[in-house]
């Protein structure tokens, strides 16, 4: 009997596409693992790429800190609280006083006591006026003794006017009686304004004073009054500044101008007090101080007397009648160094600004050391200064309507700084 085997099967030639269809897969799950295991490792290892940045087109602007460090005192205070005060501060006008006479409105806004007209103007112009006293922090006695002055009101006269006007206020609302008029404030520039309020002695005690003529002398109290800054505009021309390094000079230059500071110092005025006679004495005829007596004649060419402001380093500014001068706030503006001759001056808005951070602060006493005080002063240190005075220049302008960090927000933060008084 013949046992027939079964036929067997050839698996080798049927099953060959088979595997190398399987070994393909196998092979590729194998890379794409190794592929995503090494891409994990690496990102693990090195940072993601940073973005490109061109400097020659993209400007980033600098911080606040980085603005202001150079001259606030305390920088992030200011940031905070001056934002505070513009969503919270509130001022009551009182409605009392004819306009056309010396209430409510300013004489005007130009000369020498423009501040007094701006602070009059721009306070009914800003979001911090109430119209309802109860929610107000601060009241404001709108009395202009300059509009006394331009009258011709004798100071007798213009005491009993404040009087009457003070004490109508007393009698009439309960605001005053519940601080005794603490949380009460005038406002003036003219000296003729702080003997005009004389005649009522519990507004020089207790209210507010924000003055021109802040001399810690004749009765001036630091902690409770504020300096005004005494600004005469409208500026003959435009704001100076940023003219001290070579490559602005060249810049200059090649646009046909030839303003460069080289001149040491300058100073031109009425010697109208003892620190400017003393300082056009001893510096008068001095080569490197331009230093003149009296006042510059208008006859010598169209504004010669600011043109000078330009191409200085340093500006005297000497105390006059009183400690204040509007010289000050024009060498801020033309970029001039200020030079501080005047004991017993609260500098404006010296609580919250640096002085010797963009100026030269001085007693009277070292006007003999004058010029070798200035020469002391380094390249480097001068354009330090002078960078410094730029970054302020803004605090010292006033503006209709006012803008942010102008005069007006300034002293409206100096009001907001003491504004915390307890009400009965």
């Amino acid at each position: 009997m013949t046992i027939t085997k079964p036929p067997q099967l050839s698996f080798s030639a049927a099953s060959s596409p088979l595997c190398s269809l399987k070994g393909s897969l196998l092979t590729v799950a194998v890379l794409t693992f190794l592929s995503l295991f090494y891409l994990s490792l690496n990102s693990l290892r090195t940072p993601p790429p940073s973005p490109i940045v061109l400097e020659s087109t993209i400007h980033v602007p600098q911080t606040k800190d980085e603005d202001y460090s150079d001259v606030y005192h305390s920088p992030d205070s200011f940031r905070l609280n001056y934002a505070e005060m513009e969503r919270k501060f509130k001022i009551y006008i009182y409605p009392d006083g004819d306009p056309n006479t010396f209430f409510q409105t300013p004489r005007k806004v130009t000369g020498k006591y423009a501040s007094e007209g701006f602070f009059f103007k721009n306070i009914r112009e800003s979001h911090f006026r109430t119209l309802d006293p109860e929610e107000a922090d601060l009241f404001f006695v709108p009395v202009s003794p300059h509009k006394m002055r331009g009258n011709g009101t004798s100071y007798e006269d213009m005491t009993v006017i404040v009087r009457d006007y003070v004490d109508g206020l007393i009698a009439k609302y309960p605001y005053w009686n519940r601080t005794l008029g603490a949380d009460h404030f005038f406002v003036t520039c003219h000296d003729v304004g702080v003997r005009a309020f004389e005649g009522s002695p519990v507004m020089i005690k207790n209210t507010i004073r924000v003055v021109c003529s802040p001399s810690y002398n004749v009765g001036f109290v630091p902690h409770k009054d504020v300096a005004l800054p005494q600004v005469l505009q409208p500026f003959a021309l435009p704001a100076g500044g940023n003219d001290v390094e070579n490559r602005t000079l060249i810049i200059l230059l090649l646009n046909g101008g030839v303003t460069y500071r080289t001149t040491l110092g300058f100073w031109a005025g009425h010697r109208n007090s003892k620190i400017r006679v003393i300082l056009a004495r001893v510096w008068e005829n001095d080569t490197e101080l331009d230093i003149s007596n009296n006042r510059i004649n208008r006859a010598t060419g169209h504004l010669v007397y600011q043109k000078r402001f330009y191409r200085t380093k340093f500006c005297i500014c000497p105390g006059g009648s009183q400690v204040n001068s509007a010289r000050i706030t024009d060498s801020i503006h033309y970029g001039c160094v200020p030079v501080i001759l005047s004991d017993y001056y609260d500098l404006p808005f010296s609580d919250i600004l640096d002085w010797r951070k963009f100026a030269v602060v001085l007693r009277e006493r070292d006007v003999y050391d004058l010029k070798q005080i200035l020469k002391n002063i380094s390249q480097s240190e001068f354009v330090s200064l002078h960078n410094n005075l730029v970054k302020v220049q803004k605090h010292f302008q006033w503006n209709t309507p006012p803008v942010k960090f102008d005069a007006f927000h300034m002293i409206m933060y100096e009001l907001w700084l003491r504004h915390h008084v307890i009400k009965y």
